[in-house]
């Protein structure tokens, strides 16, 4: 009888999915962290991981792992080399998730924007009077940079022109064609492309270790520009970021992601008062948790069953799937 390892606690409609399903047991670690769901893996037929490091030292703890399945569509934690020399599945959900981190990085943008934070803060305070200090700004008639256009660039892409925004695309894996049907003005210098911007948001993984944004790229965006991340933690230098919205190099930033996860109560940005924060959450409606946590078990119960999505299986090719 398999047993499935659920690492941090899941939507009860993706548990109730686990629960219906017969000749399987599992359990679960309410945890977010690796420390919490390693100890766990040696009896581990399957893994459900949430947003926790999956590396080679934890997976050589798992001797009878066959499967993980990733609560989500990123990976970057996790070792797929060390899971392919084992011939072990990694499976993500699909397109469960792209509408509402789409939404999310549209409101880091207005938040960003209308200084909605400080604001709140301000007249929690009594300082009516900030609304006199002009300093907000618009979306409409500005120039959105999409970094990414999958299908979760391509949301963003949709609800920014509803905004009356005009958007370039940067993306070497799509056609300029393709850009063109999505109302998208191709770029493929991201030099340009940051200097044209009035908005950036990030939606592409991170290869290695330097950031897409550094110090360099900071330095020729406007000082009237927003960066926004909702994609992955380390595609920003976030001491660089800091500076930048300090010394007003940068107008403002949100970010939903950071390097390291969760980030230390210290960390510089917590009292920038230039950037909007929240906790990994893009993803995490109460609808979108609900499609994630039940499509994550389905994959594990579809791998028993020999039936698994070839296209849900990252390292499909690797392990010979």
């Amino acid at each position: 009888m398999p047993q499935i390892l659920v690492a941090g606690r899941i939507h009860e409609q993706g548990l109730d999915v686990l629960k219906n399903a017969k000749g399987f047991t599992f359990e679960v670690v309410d945890e977010v962290s690796r420390e919490s769901y390693v100890p766990l893996l040696h009896k581990a037929d399957a893994l459900l991981l949430r947003t926790q490091p999956l590396d080679k030292a934890a997976i050589t703890e798992a001797p009878n792992l066959k499967i993980v399945s990733r609560h989500g569509v990123g990976y970057d934690a996790v070792d797929v080399e060390a899971l392919s020399a084992r011939k072990i599945s990694l499976c993500i959900v699909g397109d469960v998730n792209s509408r509402a981190v789409a939404e999310h990085t549209l409101m880091l943008m207005l938040a960003a924007a209308r200084r909605t934070v400080a604001h709140d803060q301000a007249l929690r305070k009594g300082e009516w009077k900030v609304r006199n200090a002009f300093e907000t700004i618009e979306l409409d008639g500005k120039t959105l940079l999409v970094m990414g256009l999958g299908r979760i660039g391509r949301r963003v892409a949709a609800l920014a022109q509803a905004f009356g925004m005009n958007v370039l695309g940067l993306d070497p894996m799509v056609p300029a064609d393709v850009m063109k049907d999505l109302n998208v003005t191709p770029a493929t210098d991201l030099r340009q492309a940051l200097k044209a911007a009035d908005y950036v948001t990030l939606h592409v993984p991170l290869i290695g270790a330097k950031p897409v944004i550094g110090a360099e790229e900071l330095a020729v965006m406007k000082p009237t520009a927003i960066l926004i991340n909702a994609a992955r933690g380390g595609l920003i230098d976030e001491a660089a970021l800091n500076t930048a919205l300090l010394t007003r190099k940068l107008y403002g930033a949100g970010l939903d992601v950071f390097a390291a996860e969760p980030p230390k109560s210290d960390n510089a940005l917590f009292i920038n008062p230039y950037v909007t924060l929240s906790p990994h959450s893009a993803g995490l409606t109460a609808e979108c948790a609900a499609r994630m946590g039940v499509a994550a078990a389905q994959n594990i119960l579809d791998h028993f069953a020999g039936k698994l999505d070839r296209s849900l299986v990252v390292n499909a090719k690797a392990i010979g799937a």
